[in-house]
Protein backbone atom coordinates (compact mmCIF):
# COMPACT_ATOMS: atom_id res chain seq x y z
CA UNK A 1 0.00 0.00 0.00
CA UNK A 2 2.83 2.16 0.19
CA UNK A 3 3.62 2.47 -3.55
CA UNK A 4 1.83 1.63 -6.38
CA UNK A 5 1.85 1.90 -10.55
CA UNK A 6 0.02 0.87 -13.19
CA UNK A 7 1.18 1.55 -16.44
CA UNK A 8 -2.61 1.63 -18.10
CA UNK A 9 -3.68 4.45 -16.08
CA UNK A 10 -0.48 5.80 -16.33
CA UNK A 11 -0.46 6.57 -12.60
CA UNK A 12 2.35 5.57 -9.52
CA UNK A 13 1.99 6.98 -6.08
CA UNK A 14 4.60 6.46 -3.43
CA UNK A 15 4.00 7.16 0.34
CA UNK A 16 7.15 5.80 1.56
CA UNK A 17 8.05 9.68 3.01
CA UNK A 18 4.68 9.64 4.87
CA UNK A 19 5.83 7.97 7.89
CA UNK A 20 3.44 4.90 7.58
CA UNK A 21 4.39 2.08 10.02
CA UNK A 22 3.39 -1.87 9.44
CA UNK A 23 0.41 -1.29 12.33
CA UNK A 24 -0.76 1.80 10.34
CA UNK A 25 -1.62 -0.32 7.40
CA UNK A 26 -2.62 -3.07 9.77
CA UNK A 27 -5.43 -1.25 11.36
CA UNK A 28 -8.98 -2.92 11.96
CA UNK A 29 -10.25 0.55 10.82
CA UNK A 30 -9.22 -0.04 7.35
CA UNK A 31 -11.64 -2.88 7.38
CA UNK A 32 -14.19 -0.79 7.93
CA UNK A 33 -13.73 1.91 5.71
CA UNK A 34 -13.51 -0.82 2.61
CA UNK A 35 -16.77 -2.45 3.60
CA UNK A 36 -18.21 1.50 3.56
CA UNK A 37 -17.01 2.53 0.07
CA UNK A 38 -18.62 -1.15 -1.01
CA UNK A 39 -21.99 -0.45 0.58
CA UNK A 40 -21.90 2.89 -0.97
CA UNK A 41 -21.28 1.43 -4.35
CA UNK A 42 -24.21 -1.07 -3.85
CA UNK A 43 -26.54 1.70 -3.19
CA UNK A 44 -26.39 2.02 0.28
CA UNK A 45 -27.87 5.83 1.65
CA UNK A 46 -24.42 7.11 1.92
CA UNK A 47 -25.93 10.25 2.89
CA UNK A 48 -27.93 10.38 5.60
CA UNK A 49 -28.57 13.22 6.37
CA UNK A 50 -30.08 13.69 3.21
CA UNK A 51 -31.30 10.01 2.81
CA UNK A 52 -29.52 10.23 0.04
CA UNK A 53 -27.49 7.15 -2.42
CA UNK A 54 -24.35 8.42 -3.32
CA UNK A 55 -23.84 7.54 -7.51
CA UNK A 56 -20.53 9.08 -8.75
CA UNK A 57 -19.05 6.02 -8.98
CA UNK A 58 -21.68 4.67 -11.16
CA UNK A 59 -20.87 7.17 -13.72
CA UNK A 60 -18.28 5.27 -15.12
CA UNK A 61 -19.75 1.72 -14.25
CA UNK A 62 -23.34 1.79 -14.71
CA UNK A 63 -23.57 -2.21 -14.59
CA UNK A 64 -23.04 -1.55 -10.82
CA UNK A 65 -26.09 1.14 -10.53
CA UNK A 66 -29.50 0.18 -10.47
CA UNK A 67 -31.26 -0.44 -13.24
CA UNK A 68 -33.08 3.13 -13.90
CA UNK A 69 -29.81 4.63 -12.70
CA UNK A 70 -27.71 2.99 -15.62
CA UNK A 71 -29.95 3.14 -18.33
CA UNK A 72 -29.78 6.77 -17.65
CA UNK A 73 -26.18 7.43 -17.60
CA UNK A 74 -25.92 5.45 -20.55
CA UNK A 75 -28.59 7.45 -22.25
CA UNK A 76 -26.54 10.66 -20.96
CA UNK A 77 -23.33 9.13 -22.82
CA UNK A 78 -26.30 9.23 -26.48
CA UNK A 79 -27.26 12.66 -25.72
CA UNK A 80 -23.70 13.62 -25.70
CA UNK A 81 -22.77 11.97 -28.64
CA UNK A 82 -25.78 13.55 -30.42
CA UNK A 83 -25.64 16.91 -29.00
CA UNK A 84 -21.64 17.04 -30.18
CA UNK A 85 -22.43 16.15 -33.58
CA UNK A 86 -25.19 19.07 -34.20
CA UNK A 87 -22.79 21.73 -32.15
CA UNK A 88 -19.72 20.55 -34.24
CA UNK A 89 -19.20 23.49 -36.63
CA UNK A 90 -21.73 25.60 -36.12
CA UNK A 91 -20.00 27.02 -33.00
CA UNK A 92 -16.38 27.84 -31.95
CA UNK A 93 -16.70 29.09 -28.49
CA UNK A 94 -18.82 27.44 -25.00
CA UNK A 95 -19.49 29.57 -22.63
CA UNK A 96 -20.05 27.78 -19.79
CA UNK A 97 -22.33 29.44 -16.62
CA UNK A 98 -21.45 27.30 -13.02
CA UNK A 99 -20.15 27.18 -10.03
CA UNK A 100 -18.74 24.87 -7.27
CA UNK A 101 -18.51 21.51 -8.82
CA UNK A 102 -20.21 22.86 -12.04
CA UNK A 103 -17.30 25.05 -12.93
CA UNK A 104 -14.11 23.67 -10.88
CA UNK A 105 -13.51 20.35 -12.63
CA UNK A 106 -14.48 21.78 -16.41
CA UNK A 107 -12.03 24.47 -15.58
CA UNK A 108 -9.53 21.75 -14.38
CA UNK A 109 -9.63 20.07 -17.09
CA UNK A 110 -9.69 22.19 -20.02
CA UNK A 111 -7.04 24.02 -18.60
CA UNK A 112 -4.99 20.60 -18.35
CA UNK A 113 -5.90 19.70 -22.13
CA UNK A 114 -6.11 22.24 -24.10
CA UNK A 115 -8.82 22.53 -27.36
CA UNK A 116 -8.07 19.69 -29.87
CA UNK A 117 -8.20 19.76 -33.36
CA UNK A 118 -11.92 21.20 -34.47
CA UNK A 119 -12.59 21.60 -31.02
CA UNK A 120 -14.04 24.95 -28.93
CA UNK A 121 -12.50 27.24 -26.90
CA UNK A 122 -13.91 27.37 -23.60
CA UNK A 123 -14.73 30.28 -21.17
CA UNK A 124 -16.24 29.77 -18.05
CA UNK A 125 -18.34 32.22 -15.60
CA UNK A 126 -18.36 30.63 -12.57
CA UNK A 127 -19.34 34.05 -10.26
CA UNK A 128 -21.75 36.55 -9.65
CA UNK A 129 -18.32 39.47 -10.38
CA UNK A 130 -20.19 41.81 -12.86
CA UNK A 131 -17.12 43.08 -14.18
CA UNK A 132 -16.02 39.01 -14.60
CA UNK A 133 -18.62 38.52 -17.38
CA UNK A 134 -17.35 41.62 -19.20
CA UNK A 135 -13.96 39.97 -19.28
CA UNK A 136 -15.30 36.69 -20.17
CA UNK A 137 -17.64 38.02 -23.02
CA UNK A 138 -15.13 40.50 -24.38
CA UNK A 139 -13.94 39.63 -27.83
CA UNK A 140 -16.77 36.81 -28.33
CA UNK A 141 -18.56 36.35 -31.08
CA UNK A 142 -22.14 35.64 -29.68
CA UNK A 143 -22.83 34.15 -33.09
CA UNK A 144 -20.05 31.37 -33.03
CA UNK A 145 -20.88 30.88 -29.18
CA UNK A 146 -22.82 27.81 -27.43
CA UNK A 147 -24.01 28.80 -23.77
CA UNK A 148 -24.28 25.71 -21.12
CA UNK A 149 -26.05 26.65 -18.17
CA UNK A 150 -25.00 23.70 -15.39
CA UNK A 151 -27.26 24.06 -12.38
CA UNK A 152 -29.02 20.75 -10.74
CA UNK A 153 -32.00 22.87 -9.34
CA UNK A 154 -31.69 26.12 -11.04
CA UNK A 155 -31.85 28.23 -8.13
CA UNK A 156 -27.94 28.55 -7.77
CA UNK A 157 -28.23 32.60 -7.38
CA UNK A 158 -24.85 33.06 -9.01
CA UNK A 159 -25.34 30.74 -11.59
CA UNK A 160 -28.42 32.20 -12.31
CA UNK A 161 -27.05 36.16 -12.36
CA UNK A 162 -24.59 34.29 -15.01
CA UNK A 163 -27.39 32.88 -16.79
CA UNK A 164 -29.48 36.37 -17.31
CA UNK A 165 -25.92 38.41 -17.81
CA UNK A 166 -25.30 36.44 -20.70
CA UNK A 167 -28.60 36.49 -22.15
CA UNK A 168 -28.51 40.00 -22.16
CA UNK A 169 -25.38 40.00 -24.38
CA UNK A 170 -26.82 37.77 -26.60
CA UNK A 171 -29.75 40.49 -26.84
CA UNK A 172 -27.43 43.26 -27.16
CA UNK A 173 -26.28 41.65 -29.82
CA UNK A 174 -29.79 40.74 -31.61
CA UNK A 175 -29.47 37.08 -31.17
CA UNK A 176 -32.13 34.97 -29.62
CA UNK A 177 -30.45 33.17 -26.43
CA UNK A 178 -32.51 29.81 -26.61
CA UNK A 179 -31.20 29.09 -30.03
CA UNK A 180 -27.24 29.42 -28.37
CA UNK A 181 -28.37 27.75 -24.79
CA UNK A 182 -27.71 24.03 -23.37
CA UNK A 183 -29.33 23.40 -20.14
CA UNK A 184 -27.34 20.43 -17.82
CA UNK A 185 -29.81 19.85 -14.97
CA UNK A 186 -32.24 17.93 -12.94
CA UNK A 187 -35.74 16.97 -14.54
CA UNK A 188 -38.15 18.73 -13.65
CA UNK A 189 -36.33 22.07 -11.65
CA UNK A 190 -36.75 25.56 -12.58
CA UNK A 191 -33.76 25.79 -14.53
CA UNK A 192 -35.40 22.76 -16.65
CA UNK A 193 -39.01 24.26 -16.80
CA UNK A 194 -37.38 27.61 -18.30
CA UNK A 195 -35.18 26.04 -21.16
CA UNK A 196 -38.00 23.72 -21.90
CA UNK A 197 -40.62 26.76 -22.18
CA UNK A 198 -37.96 29.00 -23.92
CA UNK A 199 -37.17 26.33 -26.26
CA UNK A 200 -33.60 26.12 -25.49
CA UNK A 201 -31.58 24.30 -27.86
CA UNK A 202 -30.67 20.99 -25.91
CA UNK A 203 -31.95 19.74 -22.36
CA UNK A 204 -29.54 17.15 -20.64
CA UNK A 205 -30.01 14.99 -17.29
CA UNK A 206 -28.02 15.95 -14.02
CA UNK A 207 -29.11 13.76 -10.84
CA UNK A 208 -29.77 14.25 -7.37
CA UNK A 209 -27.63 10.96 -6.25
CA UNK A 210 -24.69 12.80 -7.58
CA UNK A 211 -22.94 15.60 -5.92
CA UNK A 212 -21.64 18.63 -7.73
CA UNK A 213 -17.55 18.11 -6.53
CA UNK A 214 -17.88 14.26 -7.39
CA UNK A 215 -20.26 15.35 -10.72
CA UNK A 216 -16.60 15.87 -13.37
CA UNK A 217 -17.13 12.24 -14.54
CA UNK A 218 -20.77 13.26 -15.31
CA UNK A 219 -21.98 15.62 -18.60
CA UNK A 220 -20.89 18.21 -16.25
CA UNK A 221 -17.23 16.95 -17.33
CA UNK A 222 -18.13 14.91 -20.02
CA UNK A 223 -19.88 17.78 -22.22
CA UNK A 224 -17.00 20.34 -22.13
CA UNK A 225 -14.26 17.43 -22.64
CA UNK A 226 -16.74 16.57 -25.95
CA UNK A 227 -16.81 20.45 -26.96
CA UNK A 228 -12.80 20.50 -26.62
CA UNK A 229 -12.36 17.57 -28.84
CA UNK A 230 -10.53 15.73 -26.05
CA UNK A 231 -11.56 11.95 -25.67
CA UNK A 232 -14.23 11.70 -22.96
CA UNK A 233 -14.50 8.00 -22.92
CA UNK A 234 -10.69 7.68 -22.45
CA UNK A 235 -11.50 9.66 -19.19
CA UNK A 236 -14.15 7.85 -17.84
CA UNK A 237 -11.64 4.78 -18.55
CA UNK A 238 -9.37 6.05 -16.33
CA UNK A 239 -11.71 6.58 -13.82
CA UNK A 240 -13.10 3.44 -14.26
CA UNK A 241 -10.04 1.91 -14.29
CA UNK A 242 -8.80 3.76 -11.10
CA UNK A 243 -11.75 2.86 -8.91
CA UNK A 244 -11.29 -0.95 -9.86
CA UNK A 245 -7.74 -0.69 -8.18
CA UNK A 246 -9.21 0.71 -5.67
CA UNK A 247 -11.85 -1.70 -3.93
CA UNK A 248 -9.71 -4.35 -2.22
CA UNK A 249 -8.42 -3.90 1.39
CA UNK A 250 -4.74 -4.69 -0.06
CA UNK A 251 -2.35 -2.67 -2.42
CA UNK A 252 -5.16 0.11 -2.06
CA UNK A 253 -3.78 3.19 -3.26
CA UNK A 254 -7.05 5.13 -2.30
CA UNK A 255 -6.85 3.82 0.71
CA UNK A 256 -3.20 4.06 1.48
CA UNK A 257 -3.62 7.83 0.50
CA UNK A 258 -6.26 8.13 3.35
CA UNK A 259 -4.28 6.22 5.78
CA UNK A 260 -1.83 8.92 5.09
CA UNK A 261 -4.06 11.66 5.53
CA UNK A 262 -5.13 10.46 8.54
CA UNK A 263 -1.74 10.05 10.02
CA UNK A 264 -0.31 13.29 8.92
CA UNK A 265 -3.50 14.85 10.14
CA UNK A 266 -3.75 12.84 13.09
CA UNK A 267 -7.30 12.06 12.86
CA UNK A 268 -7.78 15.90 14.05
CA UNK A 269 -6.84 18.37 11.43
CA UNK A 270 -3.67 18.70 12.96
CA UNK A 271 -1.69 19.20 9.46
CA UNK A 272 -2.44 21.11 5.89
CA UNK A 273 -2.11 19.37 2.55
CA UNK A 274 -0.11 21.68 0.09
CA UNK A 275 -0.39 20.21 -3.72
CA UNK A 276 2.53 20.86 -5.86
CA UNK A 277 2.71 19.47 -9.37
CA UNK A 278 5.30 20.62 -11.13
CA UNK A 279 3.75 20.69 -14.48
CA UNK A 280 1.52 23.90 -15.67
CA UNK A 281 -0.88 21.96 -16.89
CA UNK A 282 -2.19 21.03 -13.47
CA UNK A 283 -1.87 24.40 -11.79
CA UNK A 284 -5.76 24.04 -10.93
CA UNK A 285 -5.78 20.77 -9.53
CA UNK A 286 -4.95 22.13 -6.08
CA UNK A 287 -8.49 24.27 -6.60
CA UNK A 288 -10.12 21.54 -7.78
CA UNK A 289 -9.27 19.45 -4.62
CA UNK A 290 -9.85 22.17 -2.43
CA UNK A 291 -13.62 21.97 -2.68
CA UNK A 292 -13.30 17.82 -3.73
CA UNK A 293 -11.82 17.94 -0.22
CA UNK A 294 -12.50 20.55 2.48
CA UNK A 295 -16.13 20.44 1.04
CA UNK A 296 -16.31 17.15 2.23
CA UNK A 297 -14.29 16.69 4.89
CA UNK A 298 -14.82 20.15 6.80
CA UNK A 299 -17.69 19.47 9.26
CA UNK A 300 -18.34 20.45 12.25
CA UNK A 301 -20.16 16.99 13.27
CA UNK A 302 -19.69 13.77 12.42
CA UNK A 303 -22.21 10.83 12.46
CA UNK A 304 -22.93 10.78 15.50
CA UNK A 305 -23.85 14.13 15.93
CA UNK A 306 -20.72 15.11 18.25
CA UNK A 307 -19.02 18.31 18.21
CA UNK A 308 -15.23 17.21 16.07
CA UNK A 309 -14.54 20.15 13.81
CA UNK A 310 -13.20 17.85 11.40
CA UNK A 311 -11.27 18.79 7.92
CA UNK A 312 -8.07 18.61 5.91
CA UNK A 313 -7.04 21.87 4.74
CA UNK A 314 -5.77 22.04 0.89
CA UNK A 315 -3.87 24.37 -0.92
CA UNK A 316 -0.94 24.56 -3.61
CA UNK A 317 0.03 26.03 -6.31
CA UNK A 318 2.80 24.63 -8.88
CA UNK A 319 6.03 23.66 -9.04
CA UNK A 320 9.04 25.48 -8.99
CA UNK A 321 7.26 28.52 -8.75
CA UNK A 322 5.98 27.39 -5.58
CA UNK A 323 9.36 27.06 -4.31
CA UNK A 324 10.26 31.37 -4.68
CA UNK A 325 6.86 31.49 -2.67
CA UNK A 326 6.29 29.34 0.61
CA UNK A 327 8.64 26.73 0.57
CA UNK A 328 11.09 28.62 3.08
CA UNK A 329 7.77 28.45 5.63
CA UNK A 330 7.18 24.36 4.66
CA UNK A 331 10.81 23.34 5.49
CA UNK A 332 11.77 25.78 8.42
CA UNK A 333 8.25 27.45 10.00
CA UNK A 334 5.60 25.14 12.21
CA UNK A 335 5.44 21.52 11.44
CA UNK A 336 1.82 22.27 9.97
CA UNK A 337 1.74 20.85 7.08
CA UNK A 338 2.53 17.71 4.59
CA UNK A 339 3.10 18.24 0.86
CA UNK A 340 1.60 16.34 -2.41
CA UNK A 341 3.97 16.32 -4.83
CA UNK A 342 3.06 15.49 -8.79
CA UNK A 343 5.16 14.58 -11.44
CA UNK A 344 4.89 14.15 -15.07
CA UNK A 345 7.05 12.30 -16.66
CA UNK A 346 6.62 13.20 -20.39
CA UNK A 347 8.03 16.75 -20.90
CA UNK A 348 6.34 18.14 -24.16
CA UNK A 349 5.55 16.36 -27.21
CA UNK A 350 9.12 16.28 -29.60
CA UNK A 351 12.39 16.70 -28.31
CA UNK A 352 13.26 19.43 -25.85
CA UNK A 353 16.41 21.68 -26.14
CA UNK A 354 19.47 21.51 -24.22
CA UNK A 355 19.81 24.80 -21.80
CA UNK A 356 23.33 23.33 -21.34
CA UNK A 357 25.26 20.33 -22.32
CA UNK A 358 22.78 17.27 -21.36
CA UNK A 359 20.29 18.99 -19.43
CA UNK A 360 16.95 20.38 -20.71
CA UNK A 361 14.53 22.55 -18.93
CA UNK A 362 12.39 19.69 -18.07
CA UNK A 363 15.56 17.78 -16.24
CA UNK A 364 15.68 21.32 -13.95
CA UNK A 365 11.97 20.99 -13.34
CA UNK A 366 12.23 17.48 -12.48
CA UNK A 367 15.34 18.35 -10.42
CA UNK A 368 13.34 21.23 -8.34
CA UNK A 369 10.91 18.70 -7.23
CA UNK A 370 13.34 16.28 -6.05
CA UNK A 371 15.49 18.69 -4.72
CA UNK A 372 12.79 20.04 -2.97
CA UNK A 373 11.18 16.95 -1.68
CA UNK A 374 14.51 15.84 -0.12
CA UNK A 375 14.89 18.99 1.54
CA UNK A 376 11.41 18.65 3.41
CA UNK A 377 12.49 15.19 4.13
CA UNK A 378 15.76 16.14 5.54
CA UNK A 379 13.71 18.82 7.98
CA UNK A 380 11.39 15.72 9.35
CA UNK A 381 8.57 17.15 7.38
CA UNK A 382 6.12 14.48 5.09
CA UNK A 383 5.31 14.17 1.53
CA UNK A 384 3.77 11.78 -0.74
CA UNK A 385 4.68 11.86 -4.47
CA UNK A 386 1.81 11.27 -7.33
CA UNK A 387 3.75 10.27 -10.81
CA UNK A 388 2.21 10.98 -14.20
CA UNK A 389 3.41 9.29 -17.27
CA UNK A 390 1.56 12.21 -18.98
CA UNK A 391 -1.43 14.64 -19.14
CA UNK A 392 -3.81 13.46 -21.22
CA UNK A 393 -7.65 12.34 -20.57
CA UNK A 394 -7.22 9.00 -19.00
CA UNK A 395 -4.68 10.16 -16.53
CA UNK A 396 -6.56 12.72 -15.40
CA UNK A 397 -9.50 10.51 -14.98
CA UNK A 398 -7.71 8.31 -12.51
CA UNK A 399 -5.91 11.07 -11.20
CA UNK A 400 -9.35 12.64 -10.21
CA UNK A 401 -10.90 8.95 -9.27
CA UNK A 402 -7.42 8.24 -6.89
CA UNK A 403 -8.77 11.63 -4.79
CA UNK A 404 -12.47 10.98 -5.23
CA UNK A 405 -12.15 7.58 -3.47
CA UNK A 406 -9.43 8.73 -0.95
CA UNK A 407 -12.33 11.55 -0.05
CA UNK A 408 -14.52 8.67 0.79
CA UNK A 409 -12.12 6.24 2.67
CA UNK A 410 -11.08 9.37 4.71
CA UNK A 411 -14.61 10.02 5.66
CA UNK A 412 -15.10 7.18 7.25
CA UNK A 413 -12.29 6.92 8.82
CA UNK A 414 -13.13 9.89 10.99
CA UNK A 415 -16.52 9.41 10.44
CA UNK A 416 -18.60 12.09 8.88
CA UNK A 417 -20.76 12.60 6.20
CA UNK A 418 -18.84 13.50 2.98
CA UNK A 419 -21.90 13.94 0.98
CA UNK A 420 -23.27 17.12 2.05
CA UNK A 421 -22.45 20.18 2.69
CA UNK A 422 -24.43 22.48 5.33
CA UNK A 423 -21.87 24.98 5.95
CA UNK A 424 -22.61 26.13 2.06
CA UNK A 425 -26.52 26.05 2.54
CA UNK A 426 -25.89 28.47 6.11
CA UNK A 427 -23.83 31.13 4.02
CA UNK A 428 -26.61 31.37 1.06
CA UNK A 429 -29.15 31.66 4.26
CA UNK A 430 -27.26 34.75 5.43
CA UNK A 431 -26.73 36.10 1.91
CA UNK A 432 -30.49 36.42 1.82
CA UNK A 433 -30.52 38.25 4.94
CA UNK A 434 -28.23 41.17 3.88
CA UNK A 435 -30.12 41.53 -0.01
CA UNK A 436 -33.10 42.61 2.79
CA UNK A 437 -31.10 44.85 4.55
CA UNK A 438 -30.11 46.35 1.40
CA UNK A 439 -33.81 46.75 0.05
CA UNK A 440 -34.46 48.00 3.47
CA UNK A 441 -31.50 50.45 3.53
CA UNK A 442 -32.42 51.77 0.56
CA UNK A 443 -36.66 52.01 0.98
CA UNK A 444 -35.48 54.16 4.32
CA UNK A 445 -36.73 51.86 6.11
CA UNK A 446 -33.34 51.02 8.03
CA UNK A 447 -30.52 53.00 9.24
CA UNK A 448 -26.71 52.73 8.17
CA UNK A 449 -25.91 51.33 12.09
CA UNK A 450 -23.26 48.61 11.94
CA UNK A 451 -20.55 47.16 9.44
CA UNK A 452 -22.45 45.15 6.88
CA UNK A 453 -24.92 48.20 6.96
CA UNK A 454 -22.08 50.65 5.92
CA UNK A 455 -20.60 48.36 3.51
CA UNK A 456 -23.93 47.87 1.34
CA UNK A 457 -23.94 52.00 1.67
CA UNK A 458 -20.35 52.00 0.39
CA UNK A 459 -20.63 49.53 -2.28
CA UNK A 460 -23.69 51.43 -3.85
CA UNK A 461 -22.33 54.67 -3.76
CA UNK A 462 -19.38 53.68 -5.70
CA UNK A 463 -22.06 52.39 -8.13
CA UNK A 464 -24.01 55.66 -8.31
CA UNK A 465 -27.17 53.79 -6.92
CA UNK A 466 -27.37 55.25 -3.07
CA UNK A 467 -30.02 58.29 -2.85
CA UNK A 468 -29.62 58.45 1.25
Amino acid sequence: MRRFHDDTLGLGLDLGRMGLTDADLNDPALDGAVADMAALEAGAIANPDEGRQVGHYWLRAPELAPKDAAEAIRGSWDALETLSATLAGRFDTALLVGIGGSALGPMFLADALGVGPGGMALRVLDNTDPDGFDRMLAGVNLGRAVTLVFSKSGGTQETRNGMLEVAAAYRRAGLNFAEHAVALTCAGSALDREAEAAGWLARLPMWDWVGGRTSVTSLVGLLPLALLNQDWRAFLDGAAGMDAATRGREGNPALGLALAWHRAAEGQARRAMVVLPYKDRLVLFSRYLQQLVMESIGKERDLAGRVVHQGLTVYGNKGSTDQHAYIQQLREGPDDVFATFIAVLEDRQGPSLEVSPGVTAGDYLLGFLLGTRNALTEAGRRSLTITLDRVGPRQLGALIALFERAVGYYASLVGVNAYHQPGVEAGKKAAGVALRLQAALLSGEAEVVGDDAELIVAHLQANGRWRG
